[in-house]
């Protein structure tokens, strides 16, 4: 059973669908919904012509309906049709769920019953989800690491005919963070203003986020240890607190300064020994810390981790602090360049 988990990926079930090898049962779930909208529509825009769509597609919802509702729907023959698809969303309320694995013994071969679960996943101890894997896809859709961001991004501009540079891709992950469905989105919106390379340029005219005032230039900054580009960055970061606030700048220097001590304990401190101690994708993410590593120590690298959650507790009232998100940010890049 673990071999088939380890290899049911988005790309396998895609390509299952598109050869029209259909399975009886999907059983879309997990914390990331990306993947479960994108199996989900494809089938729902596949499988049936728009026509056929009138008499052999429908829709249920798990707060509204029951287990005996959709195994009824399920067991019906399609009319005009070679298949019918039953498509039920918000899955996680199911009632009665073990009962599915009754119907799935002997299914309709002739209707695809499709489960959308998100925020959790079906315990995989269970009958039912034997069943499931036994005739069916059991699909996880599981949140990207951030380092995995840079490589979908990638590849979801690929796919779009589109080109990104790698500080457009830096930029993206730093701004609009690990919700795919809002990272695809935004690429799209880059997508329809003609121009098929997504620069910095395109990023700040479009999305709002600035190309020379963010948290990868502060990090850039720190390593070239530029004291004056630091400092003037932390100061656009203060006067404009709703774009920039504290509790956002402060996880993506947590995120850099881990990575960066667990590359300094790297077996091979090369980029391809880098690379894999932190199961990084992409190249130029490896040379970022192989600059840290030349201008932090491991022992630096340690204090400024600690300094950063001491920052982080007292930005959140902590310690009786007074003092104000600008002038903890001031007191950390100080702490971090001296």
């Amino acid at each position: 059973m673990a071999k088939k988990e380890s290899i049911l990926t988005y790309d396998v079930v895609v390509r299952s669908i598109q050869e029209r090898q259909f399975k009886p049962v999907y059983y879309l779930m997990g914390e990331e919904s990306y993947y479960i909208d994108r199996i989900a529509d494809y089938i729902t825009n596949n499988v049936l012509t728009e026509e056929q769509k009138d008499f052999n597609f429908t829709t249920l919802y798990g707060a509204e309906t029951d287990m005996n509702t959709v195994v009824m729907t399920a067991r019906r023959y399609p009319m005009m049709s070679d298949y019918q698809v039953v498509l039920v969303k918000e899955a996680q309320n199911l009632k009665n769920l073990d009962s599915l694995a009754v119907y799935l013994q002997n299914p309709q071969p002739q209707t695809i019953l499709v489960f959308c679960h998100k925020n959790g996943v079906l315990d995989r101890r269970k009958k039912v989800a034997a069943e499931i894997e036994r005739i069916g896809f059991l699909f996880e859709s599981k949140k990207l690491y951030e380092r995995e961001l840079p490589g979908f991004i990638t590849g979801y501009v690929q796919r779009k005919g589109m080109t990104i540079d790698s500080k457009s891709v830096e930029l993206l992950v730093d701004y609009v963070g690990s919700d795919l469905n809002r990272m695809a989105g935004e690429i799209d919106k880059l997508g329809i203003k003609g121009d098929r390379r997504i620069t910095p340029e395109l990023i700040e005219q479009n999305i709002g986020v600035s190309k020379e005032y963010n948290t990868i230039e502060l990090k850039n900054a720190l390593i070239a240890r530029d004291i004056l580009k630091s400092n003037r960055i932390v100061n656009y970061f203060d006067k404009n607190q709703k774009v920039y606030p504290i509790q956002m700048i402060l996880p993506s220097l947590f995120t850099y300064f881990s990575n960066l001590m667990l590359a300094h304990y790297a077996p091979v401190k090369n980029e391809a020994g880098v690379m894999e101690t932190l199961g990084l994708r992409q190249a130029w993410q490896a040379r970022d810390y192989l600059s840290g590593m030349r201008v932090f120590s491991a022992r630096k690298t340690m204090n400024i981790i600690a300094a950063i959650r001491e920052t982080d507790a007292r930005s959140k009232g902590f310690g009786n602090s007074m003092a104000t998100s600008g002038e903890l940010l001031r007191d950390l890049v100080y702490f971090i360049l001296h």
